[in-house]
């Protein structure tokens, strides 16, 4: 037979919160860590669906729910006791899996009315870019509306007959991931359609890292929409009270929003994502080196799409085998049906077994780009969307150092250390 499992609460105690951010509903509660905030020894991080599961669930009660969701958005366990004993042993007898937020949300009787989808769609399978369109989820029967393409921001009449809206997607801290992107425009289009917003927090894998260029505003774009560097150290939840309180959205609107945080977490603890967080960041070395070796989407160079090692190798037809030793063949593959340099021989380096790197690391784009012959060729329009500035390839182009490069960086990001204190939740 099958049977939820809830894990035991913590010892972290929450305090309840009224907040109204310019709606003129009745504001949810905002749980938030109170001041004696501390993490027990050995305890397990839980993720803000599993703490509204265990504590919040009455929030969406009686209430008619979309949920912004993808292959990220799992909840808590279900024990699973086999009609037979196992031959592995007893150990075996019990297995754990994770339940998708959806399904926990239905069995719990939540009236759940639409599910809207981002980049790589409701179940996570579509390519980077891929355009995604509406459809129904398969198991259980519910709209999709699609968050990517021409349909960025929910629609006034794609929100009618919802009452609050729940956002729930694991975040990598890059500035270019489209999820915070996407999160931006639910943020809007609640603001503008008076629906509150509830945000459940998950840990940031690069929670501790804060580097890089900060975008200018020229250069917004889906893959860079606010002034903050590449790697922001926020949570999506501590990222989503900094869009309110910054009054980036649109016309300085703020929305009713309501986060809910992690148990047991703060920004410099190891936390190894338990799904793909998109098709193209299968482990955590790739989710480690996401950040630098993007750079690479604006070049000539392959990150390793279509092969089994995305986002940990890099490499070229165009580099030398004489300075590289390492070679690749991109394949088309799940998660890639068309990749750079898709049949051809590359070279480049294989940086699968490299020990975790805690910053922004430039030096195989320098790397790649002086054993380039012919430079003019090296970088696409794309790289300066992606940097969020023109600066960062004209340094490149004059032949500045790592060094010098990042130093023009640090005004910039002390800057943003001291707007980012007043958003975080966690130590």
């Amino acid at each position: 037979m099958t049977s939820k499992l809830f894990f035991k609460s913590t010892l972290l105690f929450f305090s309840l919160l009224i907040v109204s951010c310019g709606s003129s509903k009745k504001a949810i509660p905002q749980i938030k860590p109170s001041a004696d905030y501390s993490i027990p020894k050995n305890s397990r991080i839980e993720t803000g669906a599993e703490t509204l599961f265990m504590r919040n669930i009455e929030l969406l009660k009686d209430k008619k729910v979309g949920v912004v969701a993808n292959q990220t958005s799992i909840s808590g366990t279900i024990e699973v006791h086999y009609t037979e004993f196992p031959k592995e042993g007893i150990e075996s007898f019990y297995k754990k899996e994770y339940v998708h937020l959806v399904d926990e949300l239905i069995w719990d009787k939540i009236n759940i009315v639409k599910i809207f989808a981002p980049e790589h769609g409701f179940r996570g399978t579509a390519d980077a870019g891929e355009l995604i369109v509406d459809g129904k989820d398969t198991k259980t029967n519910l709209p999709i509306i699609s968050l990517y393409g021409n349909n960025k921001k929910p629609k006034p009449e794609q929100l009618e007959g919802i009452d609050i809206l729940v956002f729930d997607l694991q975040d990598v801290g890059a500035r270019f991931y489209t999820y915070i992107s996407s999160l931006h425009y639910v943020m809007e289009a609640c603001a503008e359609n008076n629906i509150p917003l509830l945000v459940l927090d998950r840990p940031n894998p690069n929670g501790s890292i804060i580097d890089g260029p900060i975008l200018e505003k020229e250069h917004k774009s889906f893959v860079g929409m606010h002034e903050i560097p590449v790697l922001h150290g926020m949570t999506i939840g501590e990222y989503a009270k900094m869009i309110n309180g910054e009054k980036w959205l649109k016309d300085g609107l703020q929305c009713n929003l309501t986060v809910i945080p992690c148990l047991n977490y703060s920004h410099d603890m190891k936390y190894s994502l338990p799904v793909k967080p998109s098709p193209n960041l299968p482990n955590d070395q790739s989710i480690n080196l996401y950040a630098s070796l993007c750079f690479f989407e604006g070049t000539n160079v392959s990150l390793g799409r279509g092969t089994e090692k995305q986002f940990q190798i890099y490499g070229s037809p165009f580099l030398p085998e004489s300075e590289f030793d390492f070679s690749f063949t991109p394949q088309p593959n799940f998660g890639a049906k068309d990749p750079v340099h898709n049949g051809k021989l590359c070279f480049g380096e294989d940086l699968t077994e490299i020990r975790k790197i805690h910053r922004l690391e430039l030096k195989w784009l320098l790397k790649a780009y002086e054993n380039t012959a012919d430079k003019t060729a090296f970088f696409n329009d794309f790289f300066t969307k992606l940097a969020g500035t023109k600066k960062l390839r004209e340094q490149i182009e004059a032949g500045m150092s790592e060094k010098e490069i990042r130093k023009t960086w640090q005004e910039g990001l002390e800057q943003f250390k001291e707007v980012r204190k007043k958003y975080l939740i966690y130590e």
